[in-house]
């Protein structure tokens, strides 16, 4: 069963930061890029940050670039999203998915997790 479960969401003051992580399982993680996507109430999901396979490339939004790393280890099947200087708009339900395709090419998400920017 090819699955990823994230993790690591919380409350947060503006200013913090958090790290998730995306578990996954049945399947080979080192053969595939990865993404991490969020959606806010309201709004479109979106794609927030890649990863390729080997850890050479790596792509960001511009709304979260330079505050934003995105890191995999492949060994723990394992991709992480180090969050650093939280802003209230990053408030959303974040996801992460195989492949690091635009969201509109998925037709299944995990449950995803809560990160919720407020003082």
């Amino acid at each position: 069963q090819v699955q990823v479960v994230e993790s690591g969401g919380g409350l947060v003051q503006p200013g913090g930061s958090l790290r998730l992580s995306c578990l996954a399982s049945g399947f080979t993680l080192s053969n595939h890029d990865m993404g991490w996507y969020r959606q806010a109430p309201g709004k479109e999901r979106e794609k927030i940050a890649t990863i390729s396979s080997d850890s050479l490339r790596t792509n960001y939004h511009d709304s979260v670039k330079g505050r934003f790393t995105i890191s995999r280890d492949n060994a723990r099947s394992t991709v992480y999203l180090q969050m650093n200087v939280l802003k209230p708009e990053d408030t959303a339900v974040y996801y992460c998915n195989i492949g690091g395709r635009a969201p509109e090419a998925y037709d299944h998400w995990a449950q995803g997790t809560q990160v919720t920017v407020s003082s």
